[in-house]
């Protein structure tokens, strides 16, 4: 259970950290990072939702 915790936490700081690239990149007029982070989000909030199902059961 410790394990899916902390891998919860990873998966926010990877999250939050997009975002935050996403914005950046943005602003730097770098659209293939802004998608590059926005396909890294995805990715990250996919194996986050199936974590939090693992949870559930």
């Amino acid at each position: 259970m410790g394990k899916k915790i902390a891998l919860n936490v990873f998966y926010n700081l990877i999250l939050i950290l997009s975002v935050i690239g996403m914005g950046w990149a943005f602003k730097n007029d770098s659209l293939l990072i802004v998608a590059f982070f926005a396909a890294t989000f995805t990715a990250v909030l996919y194996f986050k939702i199936q974590l939090l199902k693992s949870f559930k059961k």
